[in-house]
């Protein structure tokens, strides 16, 4: 098929004398909708006419392919620097806090203002109809590839500020963790991961090879900060303790086994993540028992249980009277006298708890007070009793 050709120079030439009044009109219509359009185009003039002129060039470059490739043949990628120029558009315009919508109707805007000076040049010069078209053609998929260029460096950025944010908030759980967490330091690493500093914070700890209990945590709060650090796998929560909000967290976290840390102010979290990990390993043991569970709710058995061989060791100590009886009457007099501890001496409650009739419990007793003698009345030795006997041994 034979095409008919246009004056490359002379066509170039009249576009680039007409880019003033181009640039002038598309100013002056972003005036009302894109008044920061406008007025970049007005503080930055020559970088405008370069860029302007730098699409006249690859327009014209576009439209001779155009009028000498097949029919439906699919058009020329523009030159890469150019995209690259568009990329990093669309990136500033996210860092700017603008909208990608608003930036492709300019865009739009732009190209309708540019067809209309680029055909009246061409109509002005008399150049044939195939070169109006491929000049026609050319605007708009240039146009187009542009838009691209700028929405794929607008998703960009939003992918990398997404990344580099999520980094700031580890880092600065990783420092509050730390006990190197000075006030000034967390303000401005709180400041770098747009985090609001709150007076208090609770650490949540799950299994991270739990994949349930890693769903769970990822539809937490958004202000909890991700907690990823030597084997620990979990979140710090800032005012957690508000009204209502352990009702929630409750609801939240069911279903992820998670452990909540008790609360405190920011300089005591590392020690609240201790307690935690000593609150997961007592429930691992079967001692505590909840999802979630809450550690401020077992502070006591954490007391008891820091250091089990302790634990054990008194265990053995006050229950030594009961070596003598057999292993079951050592187990039901070991589960009365549990019992009898912790509801004080109420006979219908211990035989309520334990299923059993109120007489057997006065004649279990009587024999726990015949084994132990006058330590069954003394506050202190019922205090040994009790710490020994109140958590179940793992």
């Amino acid at each position: 098929m034979t095409v008919t050709t246009f004056d490359r120079p002379r066509l170039e030439e009249a576009l680039l004398e007409g880019l003033p009044d181009l640039l002038t009109e598309v100013r002056d219509r972003l005036k009302d909708r894109w008044p920061d359009y406008a007025e970049f185009l007005d503080a930055d003039q020559d970088g405008v006419v370069e860029a302007a002129a730098m699409f006249v060039h690859r327009l014209l470059d576009m439209s001779v392919a155009g009028l000498s490739r097949p029919e439906g043949a699919p058009p020329e990628r523009g030159d890469q620097t150019v995209h690259l120029v568009f990329e990093q558009i669309g990136r500033r315009q996210l860092q700017m806090g603008n909208d990608l919508t608003r930036l492709l109707t300019a865009f739009q805007l732009g190209a309708r203002v540019a067809w209309r000076h680029v055909s009246a040049t061409a109509l002005r010069l008399e150049l044939p109809p195939d070169s109006l078209a491929a000049l026609a053609d050319s605007v708009f998929v240039f146009v187009n590839q542009l838009s691209f260029a700028a929405a794929n460096g607008f998703v960009q950025e939003q992918i990398d500020d997404a990344m580099a944010r999520e980094r700031s908030r580890e880092e600065l759980a990783e420092l509050l963790l730390s006990d190197r967490a000075s006030k000034e330091a967390v303000r401005v690493a709180a400041a770098q991961a747009g985090w609001r500093v709150p007076a208090m914070a609770a650490v949540v700890l799950v299994d991270g090879d739990d994949e349930q209990a890693r769903k769970v945590l990822g539809r937490l709060d958004p202000a909890a900060l991700p907690v990823r650090r030597g084997g620990i796998y979990g979140a710090i929560l800032p005012e957690p303790a508000g009204q209502g909000r352990r009702l929630q967290l409750s609801r939240e976290l069911h279903g992820a086994h998670a452990v909540v840390g008790n609360t405190v102010a920011l300089e005591h979290l590392p020690r609240s993540v201790d307690i935690a990990r000593i609150v997961a390993r007592l429930r691992e043991l079967g001692v505590l028992v909840g999802d979630p569970v809450f550690a401020d709710e077992h502070l006591d058995a954490v007391i008891v249980w820091r250091d089990e061989g302790l634990v054990h060791a008194l265990r053995r100590e006050v229950l030594a009277p009961l070596d003598d009886q057999t292993e079951g009457a050592r187990a039901r007099l070991t589960e009365t006298l549990t019992s009898w501890l912790r509801h004080m001496g109420d006979r219908q409650a211990i035989a309520e708890e334990l299923s059993i009739h109120p007489q057997t419990v006065r004649y279990r007793m009587a024999q726990l007070k015949e084994i132990y003698g006058d330590r069954l009345d003394d506050p202190r030795s019922r205090a040994r009793l009790f710490l020994a006997l109140q958590w179940p041994l793992p």
